[in-house]
């Protein structure tokens, strides 16, 4: 009985090291400056944001200044499945309804955008809520408030440079200008860069990621 006794004993000796041992050797892999998904969330709260957290997402409002014009933006952060990589989004117009306010070139030169843009940066499609949005990924490491806040600020900007690629309203008036072009009628002047502010909209669910 004893000896019975004794085994269950370094039985469970063993079996408490090797979980030991398995935590130390995750803790040593794990890059220095990983965060949680708690811990993302307090960062952008302590960039004076006011993160609503909806499953694994934060929601928060973002105002980005270009050219003393004052945008308030819809932004979202997000861990990756594995904790791997952070994702900030900026949610941007919703897609027309009708294809007929979708000129052939718009979405050719978001994927012409997607190119130069670079820095882990690019135009995406989210097919629960039909909404555009500008996201950025990056790697769970040395996260600090000061970074975070220097992605989601050159986020954007980035926002803002590229509202006559995203704009769904310079797309009606370019949709209007092919159709008149090809019934031979006078085209108009192609819409000018001169971007309104963008307001707050709904924002949807968060793309599926698994890095």
């Amino acid at each position: 009985m004893k000896l019975g006794i004794r085994r269950w004993v370094l039985l469970g000796l063993w079996a408490a090291l090797a979980c030991g041992l398995a935590s130390t050797a995750d803790a040593q892999s794990a890059p220095p400056g990983r965060v949680t998904e708690e811990q993302l969330g307090q960062l952008i709260t302590a960039l004076d944001l006011k993160p609503n957290k909806i499953q694994q997402r934060y929601d928060f409002a973002f105002n980005a200044k270009l050219d003393e014009q004052e945008w308030q933006l819809s932004m979202s952060a997000v861990l990756s499945q594995d904790g791997e990589w952070v994702w900030v989004m900026a949610w941007l117009d919703e897609l027309p309804t009708t294809s007929a306010d979708v000129p052939r070139t718009a979405l050719l030169r978001l994927l012409a955008e997607n190119d130069r843009l670079g820095n882990g940066k690019f135009f995406a499609f989210i097919p629960a809520n039909r909404r555009f949005v500008l996201q950025v990924s990056f790697p769970n490491e040395d996260m600090t408030s000061a970074k975070l806040q220097e992605v989601i600020r050159d986020l954007g900007t980035t926002v803002i440079e590229t509202y006559p690629q995203w704009s769904v309203a310079n797309w009606k008036q370019t949709a209007a200008a092919e159709a008149t072009a090809a019934t031979g009628g006078a085209v108009p002047p192609a819409p000018g860069g001169s971007a309104a502010p963008a307001t707050t909209g709904a924002v949807g669910p968060a793309p599926a990621i698994n890095r």
